[in-house]
């Protein structure tokens, strides 16, 4: 018994040894805010209107400087995302010019964009963004299951069973509706690690137009940003919800009719 004690002792001891790095590492970050999801949980779905209304933030504002590779025009009509008109996605795509070719004369050109098109960067290459902005934009395409935070122990062992996996979207969305608290620098991130971050302040209230009455504030358009992100970072999150759901229904099913076979099978036997 002291032997499984002992080993249970030692487990747990190794387990904090493996996280204390890890709160370590964030220590000079605030924690990021837990905020609520129409997403979260095992049935969540996303709110289609906030989806749209984070993609003109996402449009208007971050594409100004990111990339979003993984993103194709004619994803944003799809069904689980902002679901745009086949109408809205021609003629959103037709505003933005593509490189292509080579054509007939061997030289590249530039043609309106189509709905297969991805989206189109700012700038041509890594470098050209450097030399401009004097760092690399992170590419956004998944972002917001690429950057996270670390809850720590035991917080880290309690997610899976609350089916909390927001900590990437809540951590964007800390960081540009909470984290620019000092007015005299504008680079100042409490939710950044190391507390400065090369963006400045990306958000301001009254930026971005709404015509659906939602209020224009840094908040709300961090959090329908961050939503957008989300999507865009797992578009098939409804999909593998509903999915999931019935593939735990079937083996619930199934086990009982095991138990209950089983029951039958073996009642005569002694």
């Amino acid at each position: 018994m002291n032997r499984f004690k002992t080993l249970g002792l030692a487990s747990l001891m190794a387990v904090a040894a493996f996280a204390a790095p890890a709160i370590a590492a964030s220590s000079d970050a605030k924690t990021p805010v837990r905020e609520s999801w129409s997403f979260a949980g095992p049935f969540g779905t996303f709110d289609r209107a906030q989806l749209q209304r984070g993609f003109k933030v996402f449009k208007e504002v971050c594409a100004n400087c990111h990339s979003a590779t993984r993103l194709a025009f004619r994803n944003l009509s799809q069904p689980g995302g902002p679901e745009f008109s086949e109408g809205q996605i021609k003629a959103l795509s037709a505003e933005y010019k593509i490189k292509d070719g080579p054509g007939e004369d061997g030289n590249m050109f530039e043609r309106p964009g189509r709905p297969a098109d991805r989206w189109p960067s700012v700038y041509a290459n890594p470098e050209a963004a450097k030399a401009t902005l004097g760092a690399v934009p992170p590419d956004l395409s998944v972002i917001a299951k690429a950057r996270s935070y670390s809850r720590g122990f035991p917080l880290f062992l309690v997610d899976p069973f609350i089916q909390y996996q927001e900590h990437g979207v809540d951590y964007i969305y800390s960081l540009l509706a909470l984290g620019y608290d000092n007015p005299k620098d504008p680079n100042h991130n409490s939710y950044f690690p190391g507390g400065r971050i090369g963006m400045a302040a990306p958000l301001s209230d009254a930026q971005v137009e709404y015509t659906d009455g939602t209020p224009e504030t840094v908040k709300q358009y961090s959090k329908d940003v961050g939503a957008f992100l989300m999507w865009m970072a797992e578009p098939k999150m409804e999909e593998r919800k509903k999915t999931g759901f019935r593939v735990m229904t079937f083996l619930i099913l199934f086990a009982g009719l095991l138990y209950f076979t089983k029951k039958r099978v073996w009642s005569g036997a002694h």
